[in-house]
């Protein structure tokens, strides 16, 4: 005798429903270390975005009977040794932060994907030349690349911009490079070929999409290292002009005082610390939730118990 079952919606349909284009921006949030980036980076870009209107005082207003005041109303953070609101300079510096870390990364990314695609895509001789130029330029430190510059443009944020793009681009163009020779021998690029892609399109369409964990990994030290050089390289004097509101300036202002106001040298070290964790922690959960081997498991059938006649 046989009953009629009531069965549920055929498992074969929710497997093979087709992901959403945004499925990875769950996956990222769904992650501790996704999550603190997120809320960290959209924290510094407000702050940048607002600082371009209103911050609680002028940075650059001078209170000299105000000098040293500590945290409190209304100077949240206090103020320095010539009476600045601290709090105020910091959210200045977010967009000197925010213009170096981007225009750093922009400059790496081009600098990168070019050295990458020439020593992966081109003849044999342009190849292992290219190999040759990235290990020589590898052997350089950003600080050395940026008072090169420095020399003949002068301390700018641009001198940081392009020392870091230059030092990562090369970094992120050695690490990507086996990653494309790797996919070229995959059969669906070897498939786009055969239907008449050029290589520039199989690039577009098919490589770069492939190698795009690894490269947003690279992309994002590329930022974190930018803040951290910013800091750095104003903090030699080789960075932003002093009229510029910048986190390494301020600390190199107020590192001299630590001894008597340590607080207020806490305010700018903190936030270049979480700046560059939030960065690192972002690029490590994206890496996480777009990596098809990481994210795209084997679906788990229910187990089912038998049922012994």
């Amino acid at each position: 005798m046989t009953g009629s079952r009531t069965t549920g919606p055929p498992q074969s349909e929710a497997v093979h429903r087709a992901p959403s284009r945004w499925a990875w921006l769950g996956r990222l949030w769904a992650l501790s270390t996704g999550r603190f980036g997120i809320i960290v980076v959209l924290a510094i870009l407000i702050t940048a975005i607002l600082a371009n209107f209103w911050t609680p005082f002028d940075p650059a207003q001078v209170n000299i009977p105000n000098r040293w005041a500590p945290p409190g109303w209304p100077h949240i953070l206090g103020t320095d040794g010539s009476g600045r609101d601290i709090l105020s300079l910091i959210m200045a510096g977010a967009r000197t932060t925010v213009f170096v870390a981007v225009g750093a990364g922009i400059v790496a990314t081009v600098i990168g994907v070019t050295l990458a695609a020439l020593g992966a895509l081109t003849a044999r001789w342009v190849r292992e030349s290219v190999a040759v130029f990235v290990d020589i330029l590898i052997a350089f430190p950003v600080l050395i690349i940026a008072m090169m510059i420095s020399t003949v443009w002068g301390g700018s944020l641009w001198v940081v911009i392009w020392s870091v793009g230059i030092g990562f681009g090369v970094n992120v163009a050695r690490v990507t490079r086996p990653e494309l020779r790797r996919v070229l021998h995959s059969d669906f690029v070897l498939a786009g070929r055969a239907s008449g892609l050029t290589a520039a399109q199989n690039l577009v369409r098919h490589l770069l999409p492939n190698v795009a964990p690894v490269f947003i990994v690279q992309l994002s030290w590329a930022m974190a290292v930018a803040v951290l050089a910013e800091a750095g390289l104003s903090y030699l004097g080789f960075g932003a002009p002093v009229t510029e509101p910048s986190w390494g300036l301020l600390l190199a202002q107020l590192q001299q005082y630590i001894s008597v106001y340590p607080l207020s040298v806490l305010w700018p070290g903190l936030a270049i610390t979480i700046t560059v964790l939030g960065l690192n922690l972002l690029g490590d959960g994206l890496r996480e939730a777009t990596d098809p081997t990481l994210t795209r498991s084997t679906p788990r059938m229910a187990h089912v118990p038998e049922v012994v006649a």
